[in-house]
């Protein structure tokens, strides 16, 4: 980071914590797709056993994209609710 001749103290000090909340929320953005990936794969394949696996998971980490200000509320409740409502659909299939 260059730092420009006549920059307050405190405008150098509000970027430096702008990029290391830009790069936690980048990983916590991340981990969460990742996980709702997962599920839809598991979701899509048919894989009943995979999904009851990794169903808890995948809500917690939603709820942990919401706790640290990721997400929205609302749109933590609707990945959550999606996912859900998908998987019991797969579920309820599969014991049928």
């Amino acid at each position: 980071m260059a730092t420009i001749k006549g920059t307050k103290k405190q405008a150098r000090k509000r970027h430096r914590q702008s990029l290391e909340r830009r790069m936690r929320n980048k990983s916590v953005r991340t981990r969460v797709r990742r996980q709702m990936r997962m599920m839809r794969v598991a979701i899509d394949e048919g894989d009943a056993k995979k999904v009851r696996e990794i169903l808890p998971e995948t809500m917690s980490i939603i709820d942990v994209g919401w706790r640290r200000g990721v997400l929205h509320r609302n749109t933590a409740s609707r990945y959550k609710s999606r996912m859900a409502r998908q998987a019991e659909a797969l579920l309820k299939s599969q014991d049928a």
